[in-house]
């Protein structure tokens, strides 16, 4: 993409009503514009992040067995009504009625729906188990929008929903949403914890939040720190496998909220060196919540016995546009956003140090012809500005790699290869920046 030809409108200043860094650099970055109190427009730059992120989370569900659908974002109340939820869901939950006067409710989440899906169609334990997710928009009327996409009332949302036949089939599926979501977040060069949690209106008796540590984040949580260490997952993870050795290694380290922290418990367990008490951002969550659907929905199977009974479940959310405003809050510094490369919106950012001159800008052009074959993607800022405006710009938007390209480093043959994260600089040549990059 050249930058000539890209919408990215910059701000120069830090909007006044933005408290946190990810809001700010957010809004001066381009990625954002605020259209009402908690709801944004994603412009280019953002809704490139957001769709990588995306793509991480729906590669690893179906990694983990899971099966994609799309649910729509309206559904009728009468359904809320039969789980007992529509009342008590409580001034959050956006509700309308169209022109023939139907109640409907701009969804916060779908355990309703799907069950009202699963029922029509599955009757058997033969067909069990059965897990699925959608990645849609959802919406909370929250009663103080704030921070950003961090808080906002319309959100984009993984949520996925299993169906078994008794309990310890559902804890089974429980542990291996643990372990996608261990690997997801990993995925995405960030470290999010799982921490026992309270269920919430979304009900049942088991829950783990996995949380970013950071300053700015809205959950107090408390955790040994030997559970910031423990291993991931790799890609030879087999999910048909059991799983419990995984689940224990990360469950038996102390590790919650502070809705469920035993204080007892941790002074007892964790040694004082050890002791962690920060705070943190939720940007999942996964929940057991047994028969609770079922049982008011009348989501039946027949058994092995031959009778009907009711199927235990479970839900899984993923909070997709709050995880762009977490990565931020988690990797940034005064200068900008410093993005893990799996994420970024480019990989490589082009800056041509003396547009007009015939060398650099066939160079720009060469490198930039090069990359784009080989599949990297690469924003080339081929604007007339200063060469200190185009620094500042790279490394406000945080694309990892810099290409620097003047008529000093061309006349030996060189040109700069910069790296966000750390500032490192190296002069190579271009087919070793070629080749280093598209590695």
């Amino acid at each position: 993409m050249r930058l000539s030809r890209y919408f990215l409108p910059i701000l120069k200043e830090t909007p006044k009503d933005a408290e946190i860094a990810s809001h700010q650099l957010m809004l001066r970055a381009g990625m954002i514009r605020q259209e009402a109190a908690g709801i944004y427009a994603w412009l280019p730059l953002g809704l490139r992040v957001l769709r990588k992120i995306e793509q991480i989370v729906r590669e690893e569900q179906d990694r983990a067995g899971s099966i994609e659908l799309l649910m729509p974002t309206l559904q009728l109340a009468d359904l809320w009504r039969e789980s007992g939820r529509y009342d008590a869901y409580g001034p959050e939950m956006l509700r309308i009625q169209d022109r023939h006067k139907r109640e409907l409710l701009f969804g916060p989440t779908n355990e309703e729906m799907i069950t009202g899906i699963f029922r029509s169609y599955v009757k058997s334990y033969k067909s069990l188990p059965l897990n699925l997710y959608h990645i849609q928009w959802k919406f909370r009327d929250e009663q103080r929008p704030r921070f950003g996409v961090m808080r906002g009332r319309e959100f984009f949302m993984k949520d996925g929903y299993s169906f078994d036949v008794d309990e310890a089939a559902a804890r089974r599926t429980y542990n291996r949403m643990f372990v996608a979501y261990l690997r997801t977040f990993a995925r995405m060069g960030i470290k999010a914890i799982p921490m026992r949690a309270e269920t919430g209106p979304i009900g049942g008796d088991h829950s783990h939040e996995f949380i970013l540590l950071a300053d700015t984040g809205e959950s107090a949580v408390y955790c040994n720190s030997d559970v910031l260490n423990l291993p991931v997952p790799g890609d030879d993870i087999d999910y048909d496998s059991d799983l419990s050795g995984i689940i224990e290694q990360w469950t038996t380290v102390y590790a919650a909220t502070e809705d469920v922290h035993d204080a007892e418990r941790y002074d007892r367990e964790v040694p004082a060196e050890k002791r962690v008490h920060t705070r943190g951002i939720e940007v999942g969550q996964i929940f057991y919540f047994g028969t609770k659907y079922s049982d008011s929905m009348k989501a039946l199977v027949t058994g092995t016995d031959g009778t009907e009974q009711p199927v235990h479940g479970g839900s899984y959310g993923v909070g997709v546009s709050r995880l762009v405003g977490a990565i931020i809050e988690a990797c940034h510094d005064e200068n900008g956003i410093k993005w893990p490369e799996e994420v970024a919106p480019f990989r490589v950012s082009i800056l041509n140090l003396k547009q007009g001159d015939a060398g650099t800008d066939a160079a720009c052009e060469a490198l930039y012809q090069e990359l784009g074959a080989k599949g990297v993607d690469v924003l080339y800022d081929d604007t007339d500005q200063r060469a200190g405006a185009k620094f500042a710009t790279a490394d406000l938007i945080g694309v990892p790699w810099q290409i620097l390209v003047g008529p000093k480093g061309l006349a030996e043959g060189k040109i700069e290869l910069k790296r966000r994260s750390d500032g490192s600089r190296e002069s190579i040549s271009a087919a070793d920046a070629v080749a280093k990059l598209s590695s």
